[in-house]
């Protein structure tokens, strides 16, 4: 990794890092190789928008915009996600399309994390959760082709993407790892928190029910998944749905799945939650939970609303790290080694 004493375009820097960037390029041809012989449109969006996304855990950058001639100005923000702006298009009518987006969150640093960095996001009217699971597998072992390798490798740990993926419920994952029933407390912080220290988590006095979801996550669970092959986790908790719909079947949970290779988190997907009244409720609450938090709150995009309103098709998305998958294929340590200009510290 690069340090203050020796800038990222040192010679001895890129030559140390030559081999992950030749490999990052031929997996982004690789990408877009996948997807137009698939029918998608490859699509840019701006990273400048009235909502930079509304996960309260996430911190954006602010900016001004100012009209020419003093004509007014108005508070905009980089994009932590093109999410918005993607549904849009599908709202408008695109079917297939996909984007290899840069986006930016403020105060995010360390080996997996960085303020800048890339994501692939790909969305399909009509289509359902297990249609893009099928298609991120593909996608996956798609890149390790084009990268050359035969393992995804992380921290000592390997995962074969030609192996058969295994496809794991949230619920059975805490079973299996955590020892307890997830769903059987959904909602009962006490329930949970006497559940976390009967297997040796004590959680903050201030910690509530996803909080300490997280705390036995990380803890006792997130280490053992996409090892040997690839996992996807569905089945997330209802309160976890974010712009997911719920699931008709079991309304506790969301119509989410993550994706996890050598124990580290890749991918994010959802079958799109379209109703304009629970999504606008939804950022009620995520921003009451960020004013708590940060002691602010972000601008709804009203134009996203009226999307939803206007009529956004029954559809799936994912949001893929590409700096991570890059990382996995090449062996790389830290994000910054796969990087070509990493924000100077």
């Amino acid at each position: 990794m690069a340090t203050e004493s020796e800038p990222w375009w040192k010679p001895e820097q890129l030559a140390r890092r030559q081999g992950a960037l030749e490999a990052r390029g031929r997996m982004v041809r690789g990408v877009r190789g996948f997807f137009e012989a698939r029918a998608f449109a490859e699509v840019e969006t701006p990273a400048l928008q009235a909502s930079p996304g509304m996960e309260a855990h996430l911190r954006a950058f602010r900016t001004e915009l100012r009209e020419p001639f003093g004509q007014g100005r108005r508070a905009l923000y980089l994009h932590t996600s093109p999410e918005f702006a993607m549904k849009k298009l599908l709202a408008g009518g695109m079917e297939r399309i996909f984007q290899i987006a840069r986006v930016f969150r403020n105060e995010e640093r360390s080996g997996l994390h960085h303020p800048e960095f890339t994501l692939l996001e790909w969305y399909r009217a009509g289509a359902t959760l297990a249609d893009l699971m099928d298609e991120c597998e593909a996608l996956v072992r798609a890149c390790a082709d084009a990268a050359g390798t035969t393992a995804l490798t992380w921290q000592g740990r390997a995962s074969d993407p030609r192996l058969p993926w295994r496809r794991l419920s949230v619920a059975d994952a805490f079973r299996e790892y955590a020892g307890f029933d997830v769903l059987a407390l959904a909602g009962d912080v006490p329930g949970i928190r006497r559940a976390a220290k009967r297997i040796g988590i004590t959680p903050g006095p201030r910690d509530d029910w996803d909080d300490i979801f997280f705390r036995v996550f990380l803890e006792k669970i997130e280490m053992h998944l996409g090892v040997p092959a690839p996992t996807i986790l569905h089945g997330y908790p209802a309160s976890m749905a974010a712009l997911a719909k719920l699931d008709e079947r079991d309304p506790r949970v969301a119509e989410r799945f993550e994706v996890y290779v050598a124990g580290m988190e890749l991918a994010n997907a959802f079958a799109e939650l379209t109703d304009p009244v629970e999504q606008r409720r939804r950022f009620e609450v995520d921003n009451a939970k960020r004013e708590k938090l940060f002691g602010e709150r972000y601008p709804v995009d009203a134009d996203f609303i009226a999307a939803l309103e206007a009529g956004l098709p029954a559809a799936a998305g994912i949001a893929l790290g590409f700096d991570r998958l890059v990382m996995l294929a090449t062996g790389a340590e830290t994000i910054e080694d796969v990087l070509w200009a990493p924000v100077a510290k």
